[in-house]
Parts: structure tokens; C-alpha cells; sequence
């Protein structure tokens, strides 16, 4: 979509729906979160079908399948993790709005900046470094299942965790360049091509 730089300076209270303007960086960081978290959707198709399919074994075929009941608990996993960047692109995440939508557009965007830079963004990098050899060690080790017909290869969707939340820094990282061009015009604003996406989302 198009989108218009809007002033700072605007003293009007800002409408829920309204959207930061895109630098160049941020618009291409937006658009690979975007197609990142719209193929991880499929990962839900998936794990409805292991549902499906651990269902009907236990409760028609009288067999229960641990690794089926596993494979699932972890394809849900995966698909929460990976939406997470989507999700803060989209801006359709949980807000508390009561208050922040009697703010002008300027205040929201400080507010919004100041707990990325001081809050959101330090937390999330702190959980990739912790997660990066938890995940790693799970490898060295060809951690498994306790189970002894659960599922092998666990290291797998333990390497999710450090991803999805490397993706979500990423997002907050160009939410944050998107506070400094409206505040600041750095990096300066850019009008992205229209592709005919709907207009009351904060992406690409």
C-alpha cells in the first residue's frame, strides 16, 4: 500500500488505524516478515491434520500415538513462533488502547519507540542468546523424546525458539525505524507501490 509520510507535528488526537510511514529498510524487513509469517500459516493446516489423524487413531483405531500427540504440541509451537513478527508488522497484536487512543499520532510514536528501544527489543535479543545454545546443545547431544516411541530429532523445533524470536527482533527492530522517520525523517520516508493490499494495516 501506500504509505504517506504524516507529520509529527500533528496535534490532533490520531485515529486507532492509522499507519507509521515506511522507510526503504523497513518496507523490505515488512515485506519478508510479511511472506514469512503467511507461509507459516500453513504449518496450522498441518497441525489440524495431526490432530485429525491422532484422533482418529485413538479413538477409532483403539491406537494411541504418542508421536502423533508430540508432532502436534510442536507444530503448534512452530506456527505461534513464527507468526510473531507477522503479527507486530500487521500491528495485530494485543494493545491497550483505552488510554493511547487519546494520544496524537507523535505521543503514540514516542511511547512506541521509547519501550522497543528500552523494553521489547532488549528482551527479546536476551532470549535469542539464552535460546541459541539450548537449542544447539540438543543437536550435539541428538536429544530425543523420553518417550520410547516419541519423536527423534528434537533439536528441530528447539531451533524454532531462537528463530521465531530472531524474526520478531527483526520486526521490532523496523517498527522502531519506522517511530524515527515519522519523528525524525531518518531514514526518509518512503512511498512503497501499490500491490492492492487493504489499506488499515501497518505493512507493505
Amino acid at each position: 500500500m501506500s504509505a504517506h509520510p504524516v507529520s509529527p507535528n500533528d496535534a490532533t488526537p490520531a485515529p486507532p488505524g492509522t499507519a507509521l510511514p515506511h522507510n526503504r529498510l523497513s518496507y523490505w524487513l515488512d515485506r519478508l516478515l510479511v511472506a514469512i509469517g503467511e507461509l507459516s500459516a500453513w504449518l496450522w493446516v498441518l497441525c489440524l491434520l495431526v490432530v485429525l489423524a491422532n484422533v482418529f487413531s485413538r479413538f477409532v483405531l483403539a491406537r494411541g500415538s504418542i508421536a502423533l500427540e508430540e508432532a502436534s504440541w510442536h507444530l503448534f509451537g512452530a506456527a505461534v513462533l513464527l507468526s510473531l513478527a507477522y503479527a507486530v508488522v500487521r500491528d495485530d497484536h494485543v494493545r491497550v488502547d483505552v488510554l493511547s487512543e487519546k494520544f496524537t499520532l507523535r505521543s503514540r510514536t514516542i511511547i512506541e519507540l521509547l519501550g522497543i528501544i528500552f523494553l521489547a527489543l532488549p528482551i527479546v535479543v536476551l532470549m535469542v542468546d539464552a535460546l541459541i545454545p539450548f537449542a544447539y546443545q540438543a543437536f550435539v547431544y541428538n536429544e530425543r523424546s523420553q518417550a520410547p516411541s516419541g519423536l527423534p530429532y528434537r533439536f528441530i523445533f528447539k531451533s524454532v525458539l531462537p528463530l521465531g524470536l530472531a524474526l520478531l527482533a527483526l520486526a521490532l527492530f523496523s517498527k522502531a525505524t519506522r517511530c524515527s522517520t515519522l519523528l525524525f525523517n531518518f531514514p526518509r520516508a518512503f512511498t512503497a507501490p501499490s500491490d492492492g493490499r487493504a489499506h488499515d494495516h501497518s505493512q507493505p
